[in-house]
């Protein structure tokens, strides 16, 4: 005979029970577990469900303790439904759980942990928990279940500190990360240095990250660091393949108060010269004119920043002849034998935008007048994205106000009809 127990774990991850009055007085009733087996996972195994479950072999379990194993399993998060039936005989009974794993898992950050190697609390958390691989939903418990063991592991090593995390997101988009961060234990960065660098490489590498030196040495700080501030360094100088490998990080001090030094390994690659550069798609500027812009010459070092910097000096070209949202895509070619690129830089321009109205206000009928008599981009002209802050510098006059005023402007884009709008708000200073 055989009995089957129905749980679904949805978003709120709260399960839900649906039960059979036929069954309720076998509810209270315990049975030897002969076998567990476990269905439907593919990232967990079998014995690390099982060990998570809290239920094992040779015990005797009652339909209570089924009911609260799913709980269990459930409130981790890393389940999206969860079922279990079971067969009973004289000898005892045979469990079996039916699962769907969840598949949207976050990664995690160890931020200051600079007492372990990821690999190494990966490992040990393992351990403790079963069901952890390195990745944890976004919610359920099991995220403060790593905290716990986390704790537990600082306190067998006698660190002082308490861990804490928070779920990372970029730019107020959905939760991407999940950081953990070990609190009142100071980690402090003592020293910095970069494996791979030439010595030519190394004055500019040090001045980027001197304000880092005394610092609280965190990932979070340290990784944008990498690409923000190091690698163009390289880029600028033509290596256009360097990279820098993950931070490293060793505990020159421990105590109350711990130092680091960390490195930052580098490897250069190739320095490459510019071949050549070729215009694609555009149609309204010239390439002559384009190329124009461009400060690399044939034959010198690839600046990649200098030809970011030119090729954002393109937009704004196209910006002021009504062209807002022109977009050059680059597309290099690197020959590593003659150590040179040639760049394709391929260009959408995109619609024109034309001026639309003007609207002013917190002024008086004569002073509007006189202020839209100065506004000189009329009403179906090309509309210059610059035009704006050329107003207010050059060419804005008070046209005899009484009092001061500060102005404020606003441009209102209308991608249907293809117009920019311009409001001025005026606010007596004061």
């Amino acid at each position: 005979m055989s009995y089957r127990q129905v749980y679904s774990v949805l978003f709120l991850f709260v399960l839900s029970l649906a039960s059979s009055g036929q069954r309720a007085a076998k509810a209270d009733l315990s049975y030897k577990l002969l076998a567990i087996h476990v269905k439907g996972t593919s990232q967990l195994k079998e014995d690390e469900v099982v060990a998570a479950s809290g239920l094992k072999l040779g015990q005797f379990a009652s339909e209570t303790d089924f009911k609260q194993a799913m709980l269990k399993l459930g409130n981790t998060g890393l389940f999206t439904d969860l079922t279990y039936s079971y067969r009973y005989s004289s000898g005892g009974c045979d469990l079996e759980i039916q699962t769907t794993e969840n598949a949207e898992l976050l990664p995690i950050l160890f931020d200051n942990f600079v007492w372990f190697s990821d690999d190494e609390l990966i490992a040990q958390l393992h351990r403790r928990l079963p069901l952890f691989s390195g990745r944890l939903p976004v919610n359920g418990d099991l995220a403060d279940q790593v905290t716990d063991s986390l704790n537990a592991m600082l306190d067998q090593r006698k660190i002082l500190g308490k861990v804490g995390y928070f779920r990372g997101a970029k730019d107020n988009g959905p939760i991407d990360s999940y950081v953990y961060k070990v609190n009142l234990h100071p980690v402090t960065i003592r020293n910095m240095d970069f494996p791979g660098a030439s010595a030519a490489e190394l004055p500019q590498l040090q001045s980027v990250v001197k304000s880092l030196g005394g610092q609280e040495y965190l990932r979070t700080k340290i990784l944008p660091q990498e690409k923000s501030s190091l690698l163009p360094v390289y880029l600028a100088r033509g290596y256009l393949k360097a990279s820098f490998s993950s931070a490293q990080v060793k505990v020159v001090q421990d105590g109350p108060r711990t130092l680091v030094d960390v490195s930052f390994p580098v490897d250069p690659g190739t320095q490459y010269k510019l071949g050549d550069i070729q215009w694609q798609g555009n149609t309204v500027v010239a390439a002559q004119r384009l190329q124009e812009l461009v400060h690399l010459k044939a034959g010198e070092v690839a600046n990649a920043v200098q030809l970011k910097d030119d090729l954002d000096a393109v937009k704004k070209l196209y910006g002021t002849k009504g062209f807002l949202f022109a977009r050059i895509d680059t597309v290099p070619t690197m020959n590593d034998a003659q150590s040179t690129v040639h760049y394709e830089l391929n260009v959408t321009e995109g619609d024109l935008y034309r001026m639309g109205n003007l609207e002013l206000d917190g002024l008086d009928a004569d002073a509007s007048r006189k202020m839209v008599a100065q506004w000189q981009m009329k009403r179906g002209d090309p509309y210059d994205n610059t035009y704006l802050g050329k107003f207010f510098s050059l060419m804005y006059r008070d046209v005899g106000l009484r009092r001061p005023y500060n102005v404020v402007p606003k441009e209102s884009v209308n991608q249907q009809e293809k117009t920019v709008s311009v409001a001025l708000h005026f606010m007596p200073k004061g």
